[in-house]
């Protein structure tokens, strides 16, 4: 009896396993390539300004990373913009961004910003309209395209990707438009402030408050959304980014809003810096492919798995 039971479980288990090994995946995952990436470090996007002692150039923050697939030419650009509360972060822990993206046929520019408390709204969003000009006018030496920048970031950095691509204000000060943003790809981010929230990054008042607000500046010429949080997010991730999505919409802007299942407000950048199966990448990749033209295809030897 034990041995026809032992007999039993084994095979069960094995079934079991045969069934996993074997099923097809709940979805088909798709790449941009497998290039090798050359990166160039440490580049300055900003100028000394001796006039303004508050917008001269920092001698650390005010430069950003360059993530290539080498050999391929008028490859799409995504700029990222990390997260940290604008208080903490910067980019130097997010070359593994640069990297996945890059080897997958989209270059990337991950930038530094100035930060709270020595700063306060609007300088971030400032230093990242410049690291944004300065793209815009140097990607081609590298071989990117001007015309298909794309901007993203997570959490803090979620918050400055949307306030670009919605308020004008800072873009038309290094001469350019909301024209010139290909995408936007905000990930977990703010974008409503309240009065009295947040005051030692954005200052006192409503005036304040709304000058950082991302929905607040809405006017139906903003470039394509797509709009990422995590299923376990931090409260209020979910609504601000519905919401954010329902007022482009209703200003016909080609807007999408996506929740990633299984993840929180870290895992949901954590896991999309070491795998280009993750759900967060594939969503980017895609939205970006579509917004571009770059063809995609499965990898037939793709060492990452979906988790």
């Amino acid at each position: 009896m034990m041995r026809l039971t032992c007999s039993w479980i084994m095979a069960t288990v094995s079934l079991f396993l045969w069934t996993q090994l074997h099923a097809a995946p709940p979805e088909e995952l798709l790449f941009g390539g497998d290039y090798e990436v050359q990166s160039i470090v440490d580049l300055n996007y900003c100028e000394q300004n001796k006039e303004n002692d508050d917008n001269k150039a920092d001698a650390y923050k005010h430069k950003l990373d360059l993530f290539i697939p080498k050999g391929k030419k008028d490859f799409p650009v995504l700029m990222f913009i990390h997260g940290g509360a604008w208080m903490s972060g910067d980019r130097k822990l997010y070359g593994l961004v640069g990297h996945l993206f890059a080897r997958n046929g989209i270059g990337t520019v991950v930038i530094s910003y100035r930060l709270s408390p020595k700063i306060q709204h609007p300088a971030h969003i400032q230093d990242v309209a410049r690291a944004f000009a300065w793209t815009h006018t140097n990607i081609g030496t590298y071989g990117g395209r001007p015309d298909q920048i794309f901007v993203t970031g997570q959490s803090a950095g979620g918050h400055l990707a949307a306030l670009l691509a919605t308020n004008e204000t800072y873009l038309r000060a290094e001469g350019l438009s909301l024209k010139d943003i290909k995408g936007a790809i905000p990930i977990s981010g703010i974008y409503t402030f309240r009065e009295g929230w947040a005051e030692r990054i954005i200052g006192k008042g409503s005036e304040a408050a709304e000058s950082a607000s991302p929905i607040k500046h809405i006017s139906g010429r903003e470039p394509p959304f797509r709009i990422l949080y995590a299923e376990n997010d931090f409260p209020g991730c979910d609504t601000m980014s519905q919401d954010l999505c329902r007022l482009l919409q209703e200003k016909k802007v080609d807007a999408e809003q996506k929740q990633i299942e299984d993840r929180n407000h870290i895992s949901i950048m954590f896991r999309l810096m070491f795998s280009d199966s993750d759900p967060t990448f594939q969503e980017m990749l895609v939205f970006i492919a579509g917004q571009t033209g770059m063809p995609l295809a499965p990898r037939e030897t793709s060492e990452e798995s979906r988790n």
